[in-house]
């Protein structure tokens, strides 16, 4: 529920009363995955989708029905073989839903937090004892949370730190504990959703390659920052949709600002004086992504400019070089796409290659987090 955070936010604060239905499980070629959300208030207005179209009728009933009993349900949806405009996926895929009514309790403070754009991370019981089902905690990074499970007095604490261990990691994932907190036990399964801080993705080099690369960055749900030594060239009006501009020497602006395993780095420059020592340090630093634009001749003198600076062959297999996928694009705007791709399919691990005739699966479970509110997926 968290991926719809902003709006859902808003409807707390202006006093209405809403479920939702959030996928929790997904099984074959579903569309969604786990953390995607569908709500409807007592109007009857939704917003969100679980399924991409498949189910959303079937949903959406639910979550009125929710409001008005006021129970919480875990449903299962799957591929109808009798009928294929029955009630399933047509894709084939599985996937639970738990439609959960959200009066009070920890869900205002964890929308507001993900709206916020705060790290927070929300665990739900999605199977276990009826009186348990869609009891929550909201844990925060250092730790504490808000809420009460119920039942044994240890189930808090363990099931905290599960959730605190996944929000570390910017994951999203269900997990078995004991009903008393212990892994022995009666079962509980639950469900944890993090909400984490936009992706950052770094582009150096203000040319118009990097206009467009901002605008599609800013489409897959990362912050974006332009650097670029000149300040001629690095302004506001050349980049109005980037969320900061940055004047300085490449390497030394990376030395400073802060990265992590979800950041991409795109090196568009291609002039050796801020390629070498730029890529000297991005190709050391615990990043999701390092490209750089130029032609193969340039790939090949970057390289070995690279490799005198005391660069590994291992160091040097991490650069996504000459960067993007190979869709023969030209303009500026075909190009970002290009560079997209092949961050998406990085980060997912997609083969990059046309599903037309392959046999390789339509949805891949990324070991990275993607873009926008929600981690990855165990």
């Amino acid at each position: 529920m968290l991926d719809i955070a902003d709006e859902l936010n808003r409807w707390v604060e202006q006093g209405r009363e809403f479920a939702v239905a959030t996928v929790v499980a997904v099984g074959g070629s579903a569309p969604r995955q786990p953390g995607a959300a569908l709500a409807v208030d007592s109007d009857g207005t939704a917003i969100g989708s679980v399924s991409g179209g498949c189910v959303e009728g079937a949903v959406y009933e639910l979550c009125r029905q929710s409001l008005e009993d006021g129970l919480t349900v875990l449903e299962r949806f799957g591929y109808s073989d009798e009928d294929a405009f029955a009630v399933g996926l047509t894709c084939g895929g599985i996937i639970d839903i738990l439609v959960t009514p959200v009066r009070g309790g920890v869900f205002p403070a964890a929308l507001a937090a993900a709206a916020q754009g705060e790290a927070a991370a929300l665990a739900r019981i999605t199977d276990g004892p009826s009186e348990l089902m869609g009891r929550a905690l909201l844990v925060r990074p250092d730790g504490s949370y808000e809420g009460f499970l119920g039942g044994h007095p240890e189930l808090d604490r363990t099931a905290a730190g599960e959730a605190l261990a996944l929000l570390d990691a910017g994951r999203t994932a269900t997990v078995a504990i004991g009903e008393d907190g212990a892994r022995c036990g009666r079962p509980l399964t639950l469900f944890v959703e993090s909400s984490v801080p936009a992706p950052r993705m770094i582009v150096f080099g203000a040319i118009d390659f990097a206009s467009a690369l901002v605008q599609v960055g800013k489409f897959l749900g990362y912050h974006v920052t332009v650097c670029d030594a000149r300040p001629v060239f690095a302004t506001a009006a050349r980049f109005p949709e980037a969320d900061e501009i940055v004047v300085d020497w490449p390497h030394r602006y990376l030395e400073s600002t802060e990265v992590d395993g979800r950041t991409v780095l795109c090196v568009l420059t291609h002039d050796a004086k801020f390629d070498v020592p730029l890529l000297e340090l991005a190709l050391r630093l615990p990043v999701a992504y390092v490209g750089a634009m130029g032609s193969r001749r340039t790939h090949e003198d970057r390289n070995k400019r690279l490799r005198e600076v005391g660069v590994t062959e291992l160091e040097l297999a991490r650069l996504r070089s000459p960067i993007g996928l190979d869709l023969g694009a030209r303009t500026p705007q075909e190009t970002a796409l290009s560079i997209a791709a092949e961050i998406v399919a990085n980060r997912c691990g997609g083969s990059g290659v046309s599903l037309t005739g392959a046999h390789t699966p339509i949805h891949h479970d990324g070991t990275e987090v993607p873009a926008g509110r929600i981690g990855s997926v165990a």
